[in-house]
């Protein structure tokens, strides 16, 4: 379960920097196959995600929630809203983004939902491996400073 947190978390970071690159090609015009539906919720929806992404990656359920509801609600509206109308050839890619803007956030909150007793993913120290495990703890012997070497 801890690989697939791991695959999630880098695939919401991923979408998000798709995310960035969608906004600036709409911004300056360019002509990219994403397009962004409306530019001023898509900047105030990657500063929120962004801010719910530090939560996820701390394995804190408000941040899943956050990032659920604003992705939800951002590319569940436009996608009603898509497939209301006639969709054309050009739309299909758009309508996949949306459709996996949707999933990632649902399974991202189903993830921490259920997990909600793991702890964080990275862990606390780097030397628990070693001092928590008793097999590794040197056994002393009765002969162990009774030792006397002759020269």
């Amino acid at each position: 379960m801890v690989v697939i947190s791991y695959l999630l978390t880098m695939m919401a970071f991923i979408f998000w920097g798709l995310r960035i690159i969608v906004a600036m090609a709409t911004k300056f015009g360019s002509d990219f196959p994403i397009t962004c539906m409306d530019i001023n919720m898509e900047i105030i929806l990657l500063f929120v995600t962004l801010f719910s992404l530090i939560f996820i990656v701390r394995r804190r359920i408000i941040g899943a929630l956050i990032y659920l509801i604003s992705y939800v609600g951002y590319f569940g509206t436009f996608l009603y809203k898509t497939l209301q109308t006639e969709v054309t050839i050009d739309q299909y890619l758009n309508i996949f983004v949306m459709m996996l803007g949707i999933f990632l956030g649902v399974s991202i909150f189903f993830d921490i939902g259920l997990n909600r007793n793991r702890k964080e993913i990275f862990g606390t120290k780097k030397t628990d491996w070693f001092f928590k495990n008793e097999q590794f703890d040197r056994k002393l012997d009765e002969r162990a400073d009774t030792n006397q070497y002759k020269f």
